[in-house]
């Protein structure tokens, strides 16, 4: 399974249709705080633009709508796991992501066999309060000992300057949020991210 090692992370589609066209191969959605149907219209509009780009759509939380609208992928919290039917995603076919925060979540993890696990935050994140600090880098390498040949996914405070150091510790993928949402420029932002995720791999691998 190749993933893109570039992984951003838009609350809307309307930011999945204006940036996935410049070279997003990985992307998730994930919306909060709004209505099931606003969520339904938000999937089918990511997942027409994915399709026509060749992009990988990762849907978050809502799994009981990632399989009636035929998606590939879903990723799940800590917290949705408590209510999710993990089984019937698997039969239905999708892959599975996981949030990890901490050693007994990443055992939970593991048992559920996912096709990545997400580590965060490495970096202080201004995008949720949450009961963890930061991991740091050391963090990652000791993940990626644990989980083996599982992609793993370094989240939280990442930024184009964090992620060379991010994947020299171990990450396969490095997710990004507001380090593209709120620049003043996120097209170019982007590029950017483009650019150092595909430096990163060894000449060999390209």
């Amino acid at each position: 399974m190749n993933l893109s090692r570039f992984y951003p992370i838009f609350d809307s589609s309307e930011w999945i249709k204006r940036l996935v066209p410049l070279g997003i191969k990985l992307v998730q959605l994930r919306i909060k705080d709004t209505s099931e149907a606003d969520v339904r219209a938000h999937i089918l509009a990511a997942k027409a633009v994915c399709e026509q780009h060749q992009c990988t759509l990762v849907i978050n939380d809502y799994w009981q709508l990632a399989i009636e609208l035929g998606c590939d992928w879903v990723h799940l919290g800590q917290e949705d796991l408590v209510c999710a039917d993990v089984e019937k995603i698997k039969r239905a076919g999708l892959k599975l992501g996981i949030s990890t925060h901490d050693d007994d979540e990443l055992a939970l993890a593991l048992k559920l066999n996912p096709d990545y696990i997400a580590l965060g935050p490495v970096y202080p994140t201004i995008l949720k309060k949450m009961k963890w600090h930061q991991q740091g880098l050391e963090k990652v390498t000791q993940w990626k000992q644990t989980i083996g040949g599982i992609p793993l996914v370094a989240i939280g405070g990442m930024s184009v300057a964090r992620a060379e150091g991010a994947f020299n510790s171990g990450a396969d993928i490095v997710a990004a949020v507001t380090d593209i949402t709120l620049n003043q420029s996120p097209e170019k932002r982007v590029q950017e991210w483009l650019q150092v995720c595909r430096s990163d791999i060894p000449e060999e691998t390209q």
